[in-house]
C-alpha cells in the first residue's frame, strides 16, 4: 500500500502553533511547575555535588532554559506566547534605537549574566564602553539594563532575589514588567540602592542608562503590538503621516 507523503508546517507556523498549546496549557493549575519537573527529567542535572560556573556552562546547551544559583542548576518551564511577544518588542525597539546611536548592545533571552549567581535575563544592554564584559557564551559583570518579563512561576524570584542580586551587583536599571496585571516598575540605582521610577504626565518612562529612550506603557498592553519602527519614529518626533507612509512602503 502506496502512503501519501505528509507536508510538514512552514516552522514559523509549527513555532506559532507550540506557543499558542503552550498559552492555553499554562490555564492549567500548577502546569508550569509540572512542567518544569518533567523538563529536569528529560535533561538531567548533574547529581551529589554541586557545580562550578564553568562546569554549568559546559553542562548546558544553547537551548537549556536553566540558571545556576548557589552551585546548582535551577530549571525554568517555557515562556508563554505573550511572554514572548513582549521580549521580542522591547528587544527590537532597543536594538534599532542602540544601534542607530552606536550605543552598545542588546541581547536577549537565552544568554547568561554572571554576577553572583548566573542568571538568564529576558532582555540585557551592555553600554559600548563595558563591551569587554562579554564572553562568548556569557556577561561577565552587570549589564548596563536588565529587564524581566514576569511570569506567575517567577515572579517571586524577579522580585525578590534578582531584584537585590541586580541593586548588589551595580546593575543600574532594572524593569520588571508583568503581563498580566498590567504593570511595569521602573528602577534606577542610586547610592547602591535601586529607586522606583514614575511616569511621567503622557505615561511615558524615560530611560536614564539610553539618553533620548523613552517607552510609553500604554504600548505594552496593545494587541497586537506596536510596529517598532512606528515606536522608533514616535520617539524620534517623526510625524505620523511619514510613518505610515514609510510602512506603506516596506510592505510595497
Amino acid at each position: 500500500m502506496i502512503q501519501t507523503p505528509v507536508k510538514e508546517k512552514p516552522r514559523a507556523t509549527q513555532r506559532l502553533l507550540v506557543c499558542e498549546f503552550l498559552h492555553e496549557l499554562e490555564q492549567i493549575p500548577d502546569y508550569r511547575r509540572r512542567l518544569a519537573a518533567v523538563l529536569a527529567q528529560e535533561h538531567p542535572q548533574p547529581q551529589h555535588e554541586r557545580l562550578s560556573y564553568q562546569e554549568f556552562l559546559e553542562w548546558a546547551d544553547e537551548d537549556t532554559l536553566a540558571e545556576w544559583v548557589n552551585g546548582e542548576v535551577i530549571m525554568s518551564s517555557p515562556a508563554s506566547l505573550l511572554h514572548q511577544d513582549i521580549v521580542d518588542f522591547l528587544a527590537s525597539v532597543m536594538r534599532m534605537f542602540v544601534a542607530s546611536r552606536d550605543l552598545g548592545i542588546v541581547i536577549s533571552a537565552p544568554f547568561q549574566m554572571k554576577m553572583e549567581q548566573g542568571r538568564e535575563p529576558d532582555v540585557l544592554f551592555i553600554a559600548r564602553e563595558h563591551q569587554d564584559r562579554l564572553k562568548p557564551t556569557y556577561l561577565d559583570g552587570p549589564a548596563d539594563l536588565v529587564i524581566e518579563v514576569i511570569s506567575p512561576e517567577s515572579a517571586g524570584r524577579d522580585r525578590g532575589e534578582k531584584f537585590y542580586e541586580y541593586e548588589r551587583g551595580g546593575v543600574p536599571e532594572y524593569w520588571l514588567i508583568d503581563p498580566l496585571a498590567q504593570r511595569v516598575e521602573w528602577y534606577q540605582a542610586e547610592g547602591g540602592q535601586y529607586h522606583g521610577i514614575p511616569v511621567d504626565a503622557e505615561h511615558r518612562y524615560h530611560s536614564r542608562v539610553l539618553p533620548g529612550f523613552w517607552l510609553n506603557i500604554d504600548w505594552l498592553w496593545q494587541m497586537p503590538l506596536p510596529h517598532p519602527v512606528e515606536v522608533l519614529g514616535e520617539i524620534a518626533g517623526i510625524p505620523p503621516q511619514e510613518i505610515a507612509h514609510f510602512l506603506g512602503r516596506l510592505k510595497g
